[in-house]
């Protein structure tokens, strides 16, 4: 971190890994093998990073609700996910983070193709991180925008267990 002139911490370039991983142990090579995402959930749904900032996916039927639209989870998902990337990608190994808020505004859907989801990180210090994220349609339609917030963190070391009597 570097700080600005006001004395704010500014970001600084994404944290190389040594073992090329993401610092949880993930390639970027095997995040983005189709379909497989980073965790069950982004592997469902089909999630592919362009790069930290970036993810895709295809819609599919599993994803449309009962209503005929594609599913608002999946929008929401697709923010959280990208805007955790786009913050990880800005943080040291010993660093963890999470979601404190997303407020994400609805503003059309999409039945068929693929949405990308393009993340900004606008604000980041010591243990905050403020980003902005947009989901489009592949033909370039706004479907949502949102505001999220997240807290970074560096994990207390585990504190011994008392013997088991």
């Amino acid at each position: 971190m570097t700080e600005t002139n006001d004395g704010a911490a500014a970001p600084t370039q994404p944290q190389s890994r040594s073992d090329g991983s993401d610092g949880r142990g993930l390639r970027a090579a095997e995040r983005q093998k189709a379909g497989t995402g980073i965790d069950g959930v982004s592997g469902f749904m089909g999630m592919r990073w362009e790069d930290p900032s970036t993810v895709r996916l295809t819609i599919r039927p599993e994803l449309i609700n009962a209503g005929g639209l594609l599913s608002g989870v999946v929008g929401f998902a697709l923010v959280d996910y990208c805007m955790g990337s786009t913050l990880w990608a800005h943080t040291t190994a010993e660093e963890r983070l999470a979601t404190i808020n997303i407020s994400i505004n609805y503003v059309q859907t999409a039945l068929e193709g693929d949405i990308v989801c393009r993340t900004q990180l606008d604000r980041r210090n010591r243990t905050n991180a403020v980003m902005r994220s947009e989901v489009r349609h592949e033909d370039g339609r706004l479907l949502c925008t949102a505001v999220g917030s997240y807290t970074i963190y560096v994990p207390r070391a585990a504190s011994p267990q008392p013997p088991q009597r």
